[in-house]
């Protein structure tokens, strides 16, 4: 295996916590997950609802898979955190289902959980390939 590569970028989200943007090696890449922070501004609010976080999010792991060169393509695997899953499962799938086309979905894993940084709705982390 090769030497992995720790990626932090300026254009993305500012950390809520000690991490990198995304850790690289041997042409996988792991993005940290994104919370629906606004990447151009810490101290906005964050949006309103599972719908925009959901797009929020969805759009700062863009920013960072571009950071590496890479796009939605090249997700294989997806994991989402929500916290009230009953209340927004359907509504989080409907915003997360228009940013792939239907024959490219990748495999994913969504879990309930208790809370998130932030006291957001939804943290959304990923694994690509170059």
């Amino acid at each position: 295996m090769s030497e992995p590569i720790f990626h932090n970028f300026d254009a993305a989200p500012t950390h809520v916590a000690p991490f990198s943007h995304a850790v690289e090696a041997d042409g996988w890449i792991q993005l940290t997950g994104q919370m629906p922070t606004d990447p151009n501004d810490d101290a906005a609010p964050l949006p309103e609802g599972i719908e925009a976080q959901t797009r929020r999010v969805m759009d700062n792991l863009i920013i960072v898979l571009g950071e590496l060169g890479l796009g939605l393509e090249h997700v294989l695997s997806v994991r989402v955190f929500i916290t009230h899953f009953e209340r927004d499962y359907d509504a989080m799938n409907n915003v997360y289902r228009s940013y792939f086309p239907a024959d490219r979905l990748p495999a994913r894993t969504c879990v309930g959980v208790t809370g998130l940084a932030k006291q957001a709705l939804v943290e959304i982390d990923l694994v690509a390939k170059r």
